[in-house]
């Protein structure tokens, strides 16, 4: 990774509690910890807020952010992550933590810039929840990844499995490439590459031998919500509840064409996440 991309990185906030690198689909779980007894919520959230700027703007936009620009950048970003009311369904909160998570846990850097290319106020966007790559000596790996902010892990899993198989049929992902190649940001270092590797004439076997799937869930968690400290038996239980959640989500019936990993970001309060979220953006608004 350039150096320059590496000195815009928040310091890293979540702890990779879990993690098993052996296991097929590789597992990571993620964990806020607690502070005075309180599980922390509020610095999860201030910490997302600094990843804002990079996650909702183009690299042309973000990479120049400075003293004489922040505030500016700041709320541009802000307003183009969210503009409506509306935000109860809305996943745009759960991508910006998987790209955080990518961020600091996996190394990648942010292909292209979805929430720029919103087509309209209130638009979600469709297709993969984050385009990132990985700058290897052999090449570029990508990175496109699936999201489920969910309180509910059943329901989390359920849907997200329906969606790798949706999203990883051949004219699904013909249609995305040629989406996500018009929405590189030419300023981008590594924009040729990708768009070399995505080019129709590239056969989707080169592709896939290129390509990793992470998929976030969020829920609530039971283990959390029982401590108020993250002591040995916190630890055990947290351990024990994340594996036990990988079974669930292995034990389904996965596309094997594809590279995929399981990240899990177990939350106190999934709708307490997204309000005061929701709050904090609109007062940037």
């Amino acid at each position: 990774m350039a150096m320059e991309e590496m000195m815009k990185h928040p310091a890293p906030f979540l702890e990779i509690r879990v993690s098993d690198f052996e296991a097929e689909p590789w597992l990571v779980a993620m964990c806020a910890g607690y502070e005075n007894g309180t599980w922390r919520e509020e610095q999860l959230i201030e910490h997302a807020m600094e990843w804002l700027p990079e996650f909702s703007l183009k690299y042309s936009e973000w990479s120049s952010l400075g003293a004489s620009n922040a505030v500016k950048l700041v709320r541009k970003a802000a307003k183009s992550l969210y503009k409506t009311e509306k935000f109860k369904n809305r996943g745009e909160f759960g991508e910006l933590f998987l790209h955080m998570i990518l961020r600091q846990v996996f190394g990648t850097i942010p292909a292209i810039c979805k929430m720029h290319y919103k087509d309209s106020r209130n638009d979600t966007v469709k297709g993969f929840d984050c385009v990132h790559v990985l700058s290897k000596e052999s090449g570029l790996e990508l990175w496109i990844g699936e999201v489920k902010f969910y309180k509910e892990i059943t329901s989390a899993i359920r849907d997200v499995v329906k969606e790798l198989y949706d999203h990883t049929e051949r004219d699904y992902l013909r249609d995305e490439f040629v989406a996500i190649t018009n929405k590189i940001d030419d300023s981008w270092p590594h924009s040729e590459k990708l768009k070399m590797l995505l080019n129709e004439n590239t056969s989707l076997d080169e592709i896939f031998d290129t390509v990793s799937v992470p998929v976030l869930l969020t829920y609530d968690s039971n283990v959390i919500n029982s401590h108020t400290k993250a002591t040995q038996d916190f630890k055990e239980s947290f351990e024990k509840e994340v594996r036990d959640n990988w079974d669930k989500f292995k034990g389904k019936e996965l596309p094997s064409c594809i590279n995929i990993s399981l990240i899990l970001l177990p939350l106190k309060s999934k709708a307490d996440i997204q309000q005061k979220l929701h709050e904090e953006l609109q007062a940037w608004n």
